[in-house]
């Protein structure tokens, strides 16, 4: 089969490889037909790369049609419509009963000091081959996939294996009070998704920020109040501008779903450049003990919070040499509220928002569709934020 593999710091190919099969009796093999490209790809892309192996498949928001289940999969049949959660969890240990799915006791790489297993996403969690590809093998497919309706086109559930999860958590977690105010740091894809999710459940304001024209566009089209960087000398112009806005207090919350590639500090763009061009058995050392992340948007988060306010943080930090040990507290989701998005824990909450009303704008909200063997292509569009690339779905 085709899938995109990773060859090293901003290389990324089509290549053929070999099928998938069942290894175990709760795996599936699904033929993909809508695979996502995520901000978290372009960690591996241009951040992450210690962490990564030449052939390693990327890709972590699928879905597609059944092809083949194991025994032990008594859910799923041939020919059935699934979104498939880009973590891996087995849905009956203590953290996934406790609706902490990124955490589970079956699949959690324990080798590495992480949480569950992810598709496509380094050795850290896992080396599992990703879902830009024909087709995909997935484990603990009795509890992982969800099954969807035919008959809409993929857009309107595609974005159940990420976005929208990570987006409902990003809001749930930053807690905003009935009539409250939140400001969205970062308007991709998942800072996007963040600012509708807040509309529909009650936000009274809801501030975005960027720097691209094109996500700020797309953001007020929604009705969300955007600031746009370029129009600020500093930081503290920026966070009056809001507080201005908000009786002088700054938002009831704050969601940064930006990470670590977050524009400032030369000195952190530095270790992890030279992390991602030094020999491997020296990168991975350096990345995991002296990393260090580029931290302008939660630095952000917290000068504009309100006191007593709440900062959710979406998007991924990795570093482990930070003034707050970021890696850890990212990964094990301590509060603040933090953490890789648990899918399964908010799937049945945001399914009724996927109706034709289409309230949230999925059938949309890709910039767009390109077959896979434009991958490449895909990557470095998105990485440059060029032709108004805001997501990206590819169609093997």
């Amino acid at each position: 089969m085709k899938a995109v593999t990773w060859q090293g710091k901003r290389d990324v190919r089509v290549e053929e490889v070999p099928d998938p099969e069942i290894q175990e009796p709760t795996d599936a093999v699904i033929r993909i037909t809508s695979s996502g490209l995520c901000g978290s790809d372009l960690h591996l892309y241009e951040v992450l790369t210690p962490f990564m192996t030449p052939g390693d498949i990327l890709g972590h928001e699928p879905m597609g049609v059944v092809e083949e289940v194991g025994p032990e999969v008594p859910n799923l049949k041939r020919g059935d419509r699934v979104v498939v959660p880009f973590q891996i969890s087995c849905g009956h240990c203590y953290m996934c009963s406790s609706g902490l799915q990124t955490q589970c006791e079956t699949t959690q790489v324990t080798s590495e000091g992480m949480g569950a297993a992810l598709f496509g996403y380094t050795r850290l969690y896992g080396a599992v081959p990703g879902a830009q590809a024909e087709y995909l093998r997935v484990p603990q497919a009795h509890y992982g996939p969800i099954k969807v309706p035919v008959g809409p086109a993929d857009d309107r559930f595609v974005y159940l294996s990420d976005v929208l999860p990570t987006a409902w958590q990003a809001v749930a977690y930053a807690d905003v009070p009935p009539g409250g105010t939140v400001a969205v740091l970062g308007l991709g894809p998942i800072g996007d998704m963040a600012c509708r999710i807040a509309r529909v459940r009650g936000a009274e304001q809801v501030f975005g920020v960027d720097l691209v024209p094109e996500r700020l566009e797309r953001a007020r089209r929604r009705g969300v109040k955007t600031y746009d960087l370029r129009d600020f000398d500093s930081e503290k112009e920026l966070v009056a501008a809001i507080r201005d806005e908000t009786h002088g207090r700054g938002p009831d919350a704050v969601i940064d779903a930006v990470g670590t590639e977050a524009h400032g500090s030369a000195v952190a763009k530095m270790v992890q450049q030279a992390a991602a061009v030094m020999p491997r058995r020296l990168s991975g050392p350096l990345a995991e003990r002296f990393s260090v992340d580029r931290l302008a948007a939660f630095y952000t988060a917290i000068e504009l919070v309100r006191r007593g306010g709440t900062i959710s943080l979406s998007g991924v930090y990795g570093g482990s040499a930070d003034p707050l040990p970021m890696l850890t507290m990212f990964d094990k989701q301590i509060q603040l509220r933090m953490g890789q998005a648990n899918v399964r824990r908010w799937v049945d909450d945001i399914l009724p928002y996927l109706t034709d009303e289409d309230v949230l704008g999925v059938d949309d909200f890709a910039t767009h569709r390109l077959p896979l063997t434009d991958a490449p292509h895909a990557y470095e569009m998105f990485q440059h934020k060029q032709d108004g690339a805001v997501k990206v779905l590819m169609t093997p």
